[in-house]
């Protein structure tokens, strides 16, 4: 199983002071974040997309380059791409030359988005938000397969074979699905042969068996190989020495975050109560001591049936710049070779 961490480059209020973070060393403590994620060993950074003023990823493959020439081994991938806002030609542009300057590292994790900022701000009707990530994801996945196709659709000037460059160093260019709880997006995966990302923000783990078995019976219809399924999870999570230390680094910033988001979306306000209940061994964060989430981990993989990737959103915990890089290195030394080590019984 591969262990990564999930960025949204956010910026946060320190509740104490007052004082908003300069964006200027929050990105510096980003970029430094996946220097120390590469070099504990971890498998994957994803940066996410977000157009709004209190996050930093409007560009992530901006970032990931930036990162790129800073790392050696870690894979480098959006978290994700919003692709019913963006032009496929550009994405795959941008990600292909992401891949060159990382010597193979880069992937792409696409979806619709669950903030929607976007669409207003590239003039695109809301009205269309499955519309145009099907039209979108078809057009990738053509340019993907060659260079120069001709192509016509709804939302996009047509192709008439001009050519799109640069091909990416990979043979092929890894484009993963980004869902959340809609069933037609875990078939719409399973049906075109594409890994997998669920993204898990609450509730349990046992609550998307069912959208994850029918991702694998869509795969299967469609007659692409059993072994090639991939199936990624993106979780809420924090590592620190102890349970309490994990708790009390990660709640404040999730509040802030959800409190936020309850405003704009018109849900309830977040409490303590159910944060320590999504903690518990029936919740779906990641949050505790090595041992606590090393366990979690494999809970999460056995309840899924098999899992091939897990990554840490860990952007909450954003205002202590040293607990974020003791949890990062304590998922890399401390709770990956777990993970990577457990023969199942």
């Amino acid at each position: 199983m591969e262990i990564g961490v999930d960025s949204f480059a956010m910026l946060l209020t320190d509740p104490a002071t007052g004082r908003l973070q300069s964006a200027v060393d929050r990105m510096e403590s980003v970029l430094s974040e996946i220097e120390l994620a590469d070099q504990v060993g971890l498998d994957v950074f994803g940066m996410g997309e977000h157009h709004r003023a209190n996050a930093l990823d409007s560009a992530p493959a901006v970032i990931l380059a930036a990162a790129a020439a800073r790392t050696k081994s870690i894979r480098l991938t959006s978290a994700v791409a919003v692709l019913s806002a963006a032009d496929p030609v550009r994405v795959f542009q941008e990600f292909s030359t992401l891949d060159l300057i990382s010597r193979g590292r880069a992937e792409i994790v696409v979806g619709r988005g669950s903030s929607v900022d976007a669409y207003p701000l590239f003039g695109f009707d809301l009205r269309d938000y499955d519309a145009l990530f099907v039209e979108k994801l078809d057009l990738l996945l053509k340019i993907r397969e060659q260079p120069n196709i001709k192509w016509q659709g709804r939302f996009r000037p047509p192709l008439n074979g001009e050519g799109v460059f640069p091909r990416p160093h990979q043979p092929t260019l890894p484009i993963w699905l980004g869902v959340g709880g809609t069933p037609q997006s875990f078939v719409r995966a399973g049906t075109l042969g594409l890994p997998l990302m669920v993204a898990i923000i609450g509730g349990s783990f046992e609550r998307f068996l069912p959208l994850v078995e029918l991702y694998r019976r869509a795969w299967l219809a469609a007659g692409h190989p059993p072994e090639n399924q991939k199936i990624g999870v993106h979780a809420l999570g924090f590592v620190a020495e102890t349970d309490k230390a994990a708790k009390e680094a990660f709640f404040p910033g999730w509040f802030q975050m959800f409190s936020e988001a309850g405003k704009e979306r018109g849900w309830p306000s977040p409490t303590r109560a159910q944060f320590d209940q999504m903690c518990g061994p029936h919740g779906a964060f990641l949050v505790g001591s090595p041992e606590t989430v090393a366990a979690k981990i494999l809970h999460l993989n056995r309840t899924l049936g098999g899992v091939s990737r897990v990554t840490f959103q860990m952007s909450t915990a954003a205002l202590e710049t040293e607990a974020m890089h003791r949890s990062i290195g304590l998922l890399g030394t401390d709770v990956a070779p777990v993970v990577r080590g457990h023969r199942p019984d």
